[in-house]
């Protein structure tokens, strides 16, 4: 940290790698710098698929605001956890960072004292029946707790294009959005459905190498996409459109081919 300062940096910017959305955003660092705000989160507004994950909340005898992880809920409040009407926003992990109010956090607690959480988990995740036991963890966005006038600031679904599976990595490729010169990813204005959920049988689509390969001729145009549902080896070839929610099932011992130049519209079967 100190070597940080010495050299004149002032402020950091931290983000999951998986998140394809976090640029340094140059108005947001500006507000930042001006406001002299010491801990700063991006959030952004929960939909159904961000229900299990972080929220924040406010204390009540001290007014900071706090993260709240879904393993540190009490079972009686999962309800309420998960109600995106009620936690309206989540953490994309989006983290600006003043490093002199930092500094000063260090040197009145000695470390940055973030709450453990025990995540339950079985020992072979491969293995629901394998032994218990507790995943020992802590938050980064948990900091926020720590910093007096620590602020959350509500940005675009945009700033948050996190491709933690194949099945992310396919809508990324899609024509649904577009990579600008600067490197920002954005959604392509002319999409025609608000959300769209994609389900590749992991079976067959788990890694890279298996992805590449069954889209080696490019991934199917998306704009129309509502959901997709591959099960199955499955082979695409070029220019291969998905329009509404399709089923794509192979239940073959060897693969199935989606013709070049198909549009599906509906369920397929091999």
């Amino acid at each position: 940290m100190k070597r940080l300062l010495d050299r004149g940096v002032r402020y950091a910017f931290i983000s999951n790698s998986d998140n394809l959305g976090a640029t340094l955003d140059m108005s947001l660092l500006g507000f930042f710098s001006e406001k002299n705000i010491p801990f700063m989160m991006e959030v952004a507004q929960r939909q159904l698929s961000d229900a299990k994950g972080g929220h924040l909340a406010r204390y009540r005898s001290e007014g900071r605001l706090v993260l709240r992880e879904s393993a540190q809920c009490p079972s009686e409040e999962k309800n309420v956890h998960q109600d995106i009407g009620y936690y309206r926003y989540f953490n994309t992990n989006n983290i600006w960072i003043n490093l002199l109010h930092l500094q000063e956090v260090i040197d009145r607690d000695g470390i940055v004292k973030l709450p453990m959480i025990l995540n339950p988990k079985a020992l072979d995740p491969r293995d629901e029946n394998s032994p218990s036991v507790f995943q020992v963890e802590t938050a980064m966005g948990a900091a926020i707790s720590l910093f007096d006038g620590a602020v959350a600031v509500h940005v675009p679904r945009t700033r948050f294009f996190p491709v933690k599976t194949c099945s992310d990595l396919l809508v990324l490729r899609s024509d649904r959005f577009i990579l600008e010169e600067d490197r920002r990813l954005l959604p392509n204005p002319h999409t025609q459905t608000d959300m769209v959920s994609i389900d590749l049988d992991p079976a067959w689509f788990r890694n890279i190498d298996d992805f590449d390969k069954r889209f080696r001729h490019g991934v199917p145009s998306l704009l129309g996409c509502e959901s997709l549902t591959v099960v199955g080896d499955v082979y695409f070839e070029g220019n291969v459109t998905i329009i509404g929610e399709v089923t794509i099932t192979n239940t073959r011992e060897s693969p199935a081919v989606v013709p070049g130049g198909s549009v599906l519209d509906r369920d397929v079967s091999f």
